[in-house]
């Protein structure tokens, strides 16, 4: 039974680097490409009351840079989510769910400290 799912695109490189640790590590996971699959409104908002909405919204990538002005200006939450199930390319990534909660990008050493 997998109890560890990654969220994000295949082609990004940092979810490449994650998934190939954890592969290295035989930590068995399930990937949810929500590029293509999509993303609830109702997961996001679960992960941000983990990690905090400002955490998931990639503010440094070209999808954002690229936004209206309007949809940029006064982000709150509710926007923010609105925005990436609109655009998941928005979300940062990889967004790992595990049994003791969420992580949002990928370091090798905060990876180890949460799955052992």
């Amino acid at each position: 039974m997998t109890k560890i799912t990654i969220n994000g695109i295949p082609n990004c490189d940092t979810m490449k680097k994650a998934r190939t640790w954890l592969d290295a590590r035989g930590m068995e996971h399930a990937f949810h490409d929500y590029k293509k699959a999509g993303i609830s409104a109702d997961r996001l908002n679960a992960w941000a009351d983990v990690v905090g909405w400002e955490v998931l919204l990639n503010k440094a990538g070209t999808t954002f840079r690229k936004l209206a002005d309007a949809d940029k200006a006064d982000i709150t939450r509710d926007k923010a989510i609105a925005l990436m199930v609109e655009q998941p390319a928005l979300i940062k990534r990889p967004v790992l769910e595990y049994p003791g909660g969420v992580l949002v990008g990928f370091k090798p050493e905060v990876y180890a400290d949460a799955l052992g």
